[in-house]
């Protein structure tokens, strides 16, 4: 079994669901899933965690994010972007790019944020998209999120192009939507590219096409990614045949110098991650907290 990250380009209008079973169809790997989910709109990166590797899938979702997105002012509509239905149109103001940057100013750095009503945030189990389509109202509590940058690719009234830096959980299609009120005749989100999902980035990202041709001849697995580069941050910790045993039945392994990051994760010889670590400053000792079953 392959353990390992694939960062593949999502093909428009493929669901992130989609794109994993499409996966699991094309090599017979079992164990994947995605880590940071794209609409159907989006493309752009999407990384897929196989294997042992699906363990540390909240690690990557957990990194900041970049886009190319492009707004359509003028229109609202039901799902935020261009697949929903429209819901109202009005006329867009004479903007300069001046005026923009002066309505985008408000949205960089720590701020508030509503979720679409068309999302996957779930409310008693239930998906909020999927109450939505029954015709519930529902509105989704609000979350902080952080907009590290937003800066104005091109102005093409009444279409928006903007990069975004972001962090994670941010929803750029609510970002259109309150960039359109900010500006007084609502917006929609009408393209998404994710560049980059931390390290990972777009100009490295497998294609479809690409994927599908190296299973075809048997050499896909040279496209996955270490499953370790999930772990920004982490120190690394090499451990004998000895300490990965201890680690795997949950016991601690000495460490007498403070290691330059509190999180860890042990490598066994055969370049495997055994277990994620935290370590003990009295004990002077690895723990582990989350031990990989050895594919």
């Amino acid at each position: 079994m392959t353990a390992g990250i694939l960062n593949l380009d999502k093909p428009k209008g493929w669901t992130s669901h989609d794109v994993v079973a499409q996966v699991r169809r094309l090599t017979g790997e079992r164990r994947a899933g995605h880590a940071g989910t794209l609409d159907p709109l989006a493309t752009g990166v999407l990384l897929v965690c196989l294997g042992a590797a699906t363990r540390l899938a909240e690690y990557l979702q957990a990194t900041q994010k970049t886009y190319r997105a492009t707004v359509r002012l003028g229109q609202t509509t039901t799902t935020g972007d261009a697949e929903g239905e429209i819901t109202a149109a009005r006329p867009v103001p004479p903007l300069t790019v001046a005026d923009l940057e002066e309505v985008l100013a408000a949205f960089r750095g720590p701020i508030v944020q509503r979720p679409p009503a068309h999302s996957a945030i779930k409310q008693d189990g239930v998906p909020l998209y999927r109450r939505a389509r029954r015709g519930e109202v529902v509105e989704a509590p609000p979350r902080t999120i952080t907009i590290y940058e937003l800066n104005v690719v091109a102005w093409m009234p009444p279409h928006l192009m903007l990069d975004v830096v972001c962090s994670s959980g941010t929803y750029i299609r609510s970002l259109a939507r309150d960039l359109g009120e900010r500006v007084g005749c609502g917006g929609h989100l009408a393209d998404l590219c994710r560049t980059a999902s931390g390290r990972f980035r777009l100009e490295d990202a497998v294609s479809w096409e690409r994927l599908a041709s190296a299973v075809a001849v048997g050499e896909w697995k040279g496209l996955v990614q270490p499953p370790h580069l999930a772990l920004d941050g982490f120190t690394c910790v090499t451990v004998d045949a000895g300490n990965e045993g201890r680690l795997r039945h949950g016991m601690d392994i000495s460490c007498l110098v403070p290691p330059p990051a509190e999180r860890g994760y042990a490598l066994s010889a055969s370049g495997d991650i055994v277990a994620l670590l935290r370590y003990d400053v009295e004990r002077r000792s690895w723990r582990p907290y989350k031990v990989l079953a050895a594919d």
